[in-house]
């Protein structure tokens, strides 16, 4: 038996995975990645770099980011709760330019898999909010780039107002999807 429950999301390389929980009076313990585990339900990463971050407030949104070379990421939330979002941008994918997106919360442990060829967002539902992610490539930052969060072709379903979100300058000024060249090809991303 797996300590791991997938379900995939409309785009289905996209994966809420929902490790096992095992609690006692306590509190609880949980294998919240296992390479071996995960090679068996089809994630096949070599997670390389371990990143961190923690939001003072409600409403403060992270991305759309991506970077060359692509990475995958796991993400979970370790304090708090988050809108997360995932952004096809992989060139001739049947879903190219479609979002989907679930809510974490530390209280629940989810975890979202956001495979290669995808931009990566989130929005914090707490303060002070700690999410914590793997990815299976070291940060390039040349290599680093972005969507604008709001861009209105995308039509996210957002849990706040534009005018209420909390975002870092660069964020701020990303280009909307139509104004990128995106790197990723749906076949090389595979």
């Amino acid at each position: 038996m797996s300590n791991f429950i997938v379900t995939p999301l409309p785009i289905a390389e996209v994966l809420i995975v929902k490790a096992r929980r095992f609690i006692d009076h306590r509190g609880y313990f949980t294998e919240s990645f296992s390479w071996r585990s995960f090679v068996d339900l089809g994630i096949n990463c070599e997670f390389v770099q371990d990143n961190e971050s923690m939001s003072e407030h409600r409403g403060t949104v992270r991305g759309f980011h991506f970077q060359v070379p692509p990475q995958s990421k796991l993400v979970r939330v370790l304090k708090g709760s988050i809108f997360d979002v995932a952004l096809d941008i992989r060139r001739g994918s049947p879903t190219f330019g479609r979002w989907c997106g679930a809510t974490l919360t530390a209280a629940s442990g989810e975890q979202l898999f956001i495979p290669r060829g995808f931009a990566h967002a989130f929005c914090t539902l707490e303060p002070r909010t700690e999410v914590a992610y793997k990815v299976d490539a070291y940060y390039c930052p040349e290599g680093e780039a972005g969507i604008i969060w709001n861009d209105p072709a995308l039509a996210v379903d957002w849990p706040i107002l534009s005018d209420e979100a909390i975002l870092s300058e660069s964020d701020a000024r990303l280009p909307r999807l139509v104004d990128i060249a995106s790197p990723f090809v749906y076949r090389d991303t595979e």
